[in-house]
C-alpha cells in the first residue's frame, strides 16, 4: 500500500495566505461594522493605520519623523472626531510624537546617543532651562494635570523636531526635504480653503476667521504658519543651487502660499512678514547683531516711554475690519472699536494683573484659559469676552508665559530667542556658502515672522506652529555645527 506523502497537506500550502487574507479582512469588516452600528464610530478603520505606523517605527525610525512632518497640516483635533472627552490632542501627529517620545527614551537607555554637538549646543542648554522651569511650575499650578500635559506636549515637540531633526539635519538634503514635505503637504488645506472662502466670496472677510477649519482654528494661526515658509519658499526659487526644471514648481509654490496669506486677512503676519523683510535688509547690510539688539530693545523702551501718546494717537483709528485689504491692515492699529483688538487687549491686561498675583512661579503652564475669567474688568470688556472666560488663551507668548511661568518662565522663552538669532546671524556670517547662507538666513527669518508674531497671538500649543518653530531651531543648530566643524577643519588645512 502506497503511503501517503509527509508534506502534502488538506489545504496547498499556496492557498494559505489568500485564506488568512480573507479571514482577516472579513473579521475587520465585521469589526468595524459593529463598532459604527453600535457606538457610530469609525475609529476601527485606525487600526490598519497603527499597524503600519508601529513597523515602520521599528524597521525605519526616521521614516516615521517624516511621517509626522507630512501629517501636521492635515492634523485635526480628535474633538472634532469625537464629542465628550475630558481631553484633546490633534491626530493624529500628537500621538504619533508621543511614540516617537517614548521611541527616542527607549533608543536612549540603550546606549543610541544623539552627537554631544547636538546636545550641548548653546541653543540646546537654553531649551533644557526653558523646559526645566516649565516643569518646575507644573508641580506649582494651579492645576498640575493641565500643566503637565501641556509640559510633555512640549517635551515631545522639543526631543522630535528640535533634537532629532538636528540629528537628520546632518545631511542637508533632509532641510530641503523637511521643508518641501510640510508645504506640499499644506497645500490641499491651502487650496479647500481658498475654495470655501471663494463659495461664500472673497469680499467676506468675516468668513476668512473660519473657512480653514477644522484643520486650523482660525485665521490668525493659519497666517501664522503661512508667514513662516513664505522666506523658505522664497530662498528656494530664488536660490542659485536649486535645478532649473523645479524652479517653476517652487515659484509656483511660493505664488500659492503668498495668495493664502494675503486671503488669511491676518493682520499680524502681514505684520511679521514686513518685520521680516526689514531684518533681511539689516542682515544684507551687515548691521552686527549687537547693534540689532540695541536698535530693538530702544524702540521697545520709546515705545514704553511714550504709551500714553501712543495710546492717545491708536484711539483716533476707527477704521474697523474691512474686506478693503488696504482698510484691514490700517485696523490693526484701532483700539476703540475694533472689537478683536480690543478683547486682544482684554487678554493681556488679565495676564498682566494674573502675573501681579503669582509674580515668580505663575498660575502654571497652560492654564491661563482656565484662571484669566475673575481678572476681566467691566471696562476693559468687549461685545467677545464670555463671563466664564473660555475665549482662550493670552494672546501673546510673552505675556501668557509671564502669568503661567512668571518672570523665569517667560525670560527663559526670551533667551531662546536671543540664543537662536545670535547662533543663526552669526553662523550666516561665518560661511560663504551660498545654499547654506540661504538656508540659514531663510530660518532665521522664517523664525522671525513668529517671533513677531507672538507679541499678538500664541500658537505654541499647537502642532502646525510647533513643528516649523523647533524645526527651523533645529536647521540653525545643524548648520551652526557644520560651519564650525568645517571651519576648523580648513584652518587646520592651512596651518
Amino acid at each position: 500500500m502506497e503511503e501517503y506523502p509527509q508534506n502534502k497537506t488538506l489545504i496547498p500550502e499556496s492557498w494559505l495566505k489568500y485564506i488568512l487574507f480573507y479571514l482577516i479582512s472579513i473579521a475587520f469588516i465585521g469589526f468595524n461594522a459593529i463598532l459604527f452600528l453600535e457606538k457610530d464610530s469609525l475609529l476601527g478603520v485606525a487600526i490598519p493605520v497603527a499597524f503600519i505606523i508601529v513597523l515602520t517605527a521599528v524597521f525605519a525610525y526616521d521614516k516615521l519623523i517624516w511621517l509626522a512632518v507630512l501629517l501636521t497640516p492635515v492634523s485635526v483635533p480628535l474633538s472634532r472626531l469625537v464629542y465628550g472627552l475630558p481631553f484633546d490632542l490633534h491626530m493624529p501627529t500628537e500621538p504619533l510624537l508621543f511614540g516617537l517620545l517614548l521611541l527616542f527614551l527607549i533608543s536612549q537607555a540603550a546606549g543610541n546617543r544623539i552627537d554631544k554637538k547636538i546636545t550641548r549646543h548653546p541653543i540646546a542648554i537654553a531649551v533644557y532651562f526653558y523646559l526645566f522651569w516649565m516643569a518646575f511650575t507644573s508641580v506649582t499650578s494651579t492645576l498640575p494635570l493641565v500643566s503637565l500635559k501641556y509640559w510633555l506636549t512640549r517635551i515631545w515637540f522639543t526631543v522630535v523636531f528640535l533634537f532629532l531633526l538636528a540629528f537628520l539635519f546632518q545631511k542637508q538634503k533632509n532641510i530641503e526635504r523637511f521643508i518641501l514635505f510640510f508645504t506640499i503637504a499644506f497645500v490641499p488645506i491651502i487650496i479647500y480653503t481658498l475654495a470655501r472662502h471663494m463659495k461664500i466670496g472673497f469680499y467676506n472677510d468675516t468668513a476668512a476667521h473660519w473657512v480653514m477649519t477644522p484643520f486650523f482654528n482660525d485665521h490668525t494661526s493659519y497666517g501664522a504658519v503661512l508667514a513662516m515658509f513664505i522666506p523658505f519658499l522664497a530662498g528656494f526659487a530664488f536660490g542659485g543651487w536649486i535645478k532649473k526644471k523645479y524652479r517653476f514648481w517652487l515659484f509656483a509654490l511660493l505664488g500659492i502660499f503668498v495668495v493664502a496669506e494675503i486671503m488669511s486677512f491676518s493682520r499680524a503676519a502681514w505684520l511679521s512678514l514686513i518685520l521680516a523683510g526689514g531684518i533681511w535688509v539689516l542682515i544684507k547690510l551687515k548691521v552686527k547683531f549687537k547693534h540689532l539688539i540695541i536698535t530693538i530693545a530702544t524702540f521697545l523702551l520709546i515705545v514704553f516711554s511714550f504709551q500714553q501718546q501712543i495710546l492717545e494717537r491708536l484711539e483716533r483709528n476707527s477704521q474697523d475690519s474691512s474686506s478693503n485689504l488696504t482698510e484691514h491692515f490700517t485696523s490693526m492699529t484701532n483700539i476703540t472699536t475694533d472689537a478683536s483688538n480690543l478683547e486682544r487687549i482684554n487678554r493681556w491686561q488679565c495676564a498682566i494683573a494674573m502675573f501681579k498675583e503669582k509674580p515668580v512661579l505663575g498660575w502654571g503652564p497652560g492654564t491661563y484659559s482656565f484662571n484669566y475669567a475673575p481678572f476681566q474688568l467691566t471696562r476693559q470688556r468687549t461685545i467677545i469676552s464670555t463671563n466664564s472666560g473660555d475665549g482662550g488663551n493670552a494672546h501673546s507668548e510673552y505675556l501668557g508665559a509671564l502669568a503661567e511661568s512668571g518672570i523665569i518662565g517667560s525670560l527663559s522663552f526670551i533667551i531662546i530667542i536671543i540664543v537662536v538669532l545670535y547662533t543663526g546671524i552669526k553662523a550666516y556670517s561665518a560661511t560663504d556658502d551660498k545654499r547654506i547662507k540661504t538656508l540659514l538666513l531663510s530660518a532665521v527669518l522664517g523664525l522671525i515672522t513668529y517671533y513677531s508674531h507672538g507679541i499678538l497671538n500664541n500658537f505654541l500649543d499647537t502642532d502646525k506652529a510647533s513643528v516649523p518653530f523647533w524645526g527651523f531651531t533645529a536647521i540653525i543648530v545643524a548648520l551652526d555645527i557644520y560651519i564650525k566643524q568645517t571651519n576648523k577643519e580648513k584652518g587646520k588645512a592651512i596651518t
